[in-house]
């Protein structure tokens, strides 16, 4: 989840104009509000999520003292393959997320068989991803979902109808799973190359190459561990 402030900002001659920021992480938002408060002209300052709930500044310090160890701040990758000669179906998920200070990267692929194309295959990783979230204790925020399928990602964003039916099935588990999980989605289109990571993963899943893995981003990344 992140946060915007509003706030009355008074000059030296007691002139007032009202403020406000963009969506940011809730510990810029503390770390903003310390500063501003300190300058002494900001009156009446308030926070905002993004389920539109007002928050003090107090209150968010203490929300941020009890969510800092659960993973928030969440974007994530999602790609799927399909191989027609061996009707295999290989998907690639990447999450990165931060808890208690620290940045990790999820990684996670698998390989299934029942899928009938390769449209179909984007569907089954976006929900692939989507259970992850669920797996690793992901909930109650809004989550940045990223893939190249301009499709799939504008039909789940509401933005374009989806007429096949076999689609449909795929995007409202998509969707029930995230209701679920309290989570509010920000769709991204990124194009292939943007989405290296994930693309690698579910080609390495048709390839047999079964990868879950989780480290901190600080540390080198290896993309064949």
């Amino acid at each position: 989840m992140k946060y915007r402030m509003e706030w009355t900002y008074q000059t030296k001659k007691k002139k007032q104009t009202v403020l406000s920021t963009e969506y940011l992480p809730i510990e810029d938002v503390i770390t903003f509000a310390d500063d501003f408060i300190q300058t002494g002209r900001v009156k009446n300052l308030e926070i905002l999520s993004e389920d539109d709930v007002t928050w003090t500044l107090k209150e968010i310090k203490k929300l941020n003292e009890i969510v800092k160890d659960e993973p928030h701040e969440i974007y994530a990758y999602f790609d799927g393959g399909y191989h027609k000669a061996t009707k295999l179906a290989g998907f690639g998920a990447v999450i990165y997320y931060t808890q208690s200070n620290k940045k990790y990267r999820i990684r996670v692929n698998a390989s299934v068989d029942g899928i009938t194309s390769n449209n179909e295959a984007e569907y089954a990783a976006c929900l692939f991803l989507v259970n992850l979230f669920e797996e690793y204790g992901i909930s109650k925020q809004s989550v940045t979902i990223k893939g190249d399928s301009q499709v799939v990602l504008n039909q789940l964003a509401g933005e374009w109808p989806c007429y096949e039916e076999e689609f449909t099935v795929w995007l409202d588990r998509i969707e029930a799973t995230l209701k679920s999980c309290q989570l509010k989605p920000v769709y991204e289109h990124i194009t292939r190359k943007e989405n290296h990571e994930a693309d690698k993963l579910a080609t390495q899943a048709l390839n047999g190459i079964e990868i879950k893995s989780k480290l901190l981003v600080s540390e080198e990344l290896n993309e064949n561990e």
